[in-house]
């Protein structure tokens, strides 16, 4: 009877010991599972940021780079007319003949005019690049994009100078132009010497700034980032 007893108890604490292995090992793969889900969901998460920063850094750089273009080249067709109108100014300053005199003003004013609204134009987008390449560091962490996106705000904040430059000089001249007369048969300048010393003034800061932009320009293209290219190809 003894021996039937401890048999039973024996396999009952023998099922009692497999019904606590058997609950131990399904609470430690329902913790493992759980704890899996949790990094999995973690990961996925993660991923996700780092692809939405991928996707605002590509369309914030994008951005930035077409009002650069822009803005470039509005500037290149301020600097066209800006050139013609300095070179039609000193022909009229040089020519005898009222008529062609007339003439050379004429052509010097219509070109500052042109030459105005498209450095303006050039200045906004300048500005507007700025802000972009600025904001777009908010979402990288590479040192050697923040530092490549540290060039362009320079280049943008150097060329928003520029061109505001340009514009004044361009209004400067055309109302130098509008001075010019006739004193004893030749063409001269009125009573306009501060207005000469503000285009002056003008254009030794614009030579200065220049200086500046073509640096940061040159600084740009010397750039070396492995795998990035400031060059976009055309689709």
């Amino acid at each position: 009877m003894v021996k039937v007893f401890d048999k039973n108890m024996f396999i009952m604490l023998f099922a009692v010991m497999i019904g606590i292995v058997l609950i131990t090992y399904f609470m430690a793969d329902i913790v493992n599972q759980s704890t899996i889900e949790s990094l999995t969901a973690e990961h996925v998460a993660e991923i996700g940021t780092i692809e939405e920063k991928n996707i605002n850094f590509t369309s914030n750089f994008l951005e930035s780079s077409v009002l650069l273009d822009s803005a470039r080249e509005d500037r290149a067709f301020g600097n066209y007319h800006f050139d013609l109108a300095s070179l039609f100014y000193s022909s009229a300053l040089s020519e005898k003949n009222i008529l062609t005199m007339e003439l050379h003003k004429n052509r010097t004013i219509d070109n500052c005019t042109k030459a105005m609204p498209m450095y303006f134009n050039s200045h906004l987008n300048f500005k507007s690049a700025s802000n972009f390449f600025n904001n777009t560091k908010k979402y990288t962490e590479y040192s050697s994009y923040l530092e490549l996106l540290d060039l362009y705000v320079n280049l943008t904040e150097s060329g928003g100078k520029l061109t505001m430059l340009r514009y004044n000089a361009s209004r400067y001249l055309k109302y130098l132009t509008e001075n010019i007369t006739v004193i004893n048969g030749s063409a001269a300048l009125g009573n306009v010497s501060d207005l000469m010393d503000l285009f002056n003034e003008t254009m030794i800061m614009y030579g200065s700034e220049l200086d500046t932009y073509e640096e940061y320009e040159d600084d740009i293209d010397e750039y070396n980032i492995e795998g990035f290219s400031t060059i976009r190809e055309p689709s």
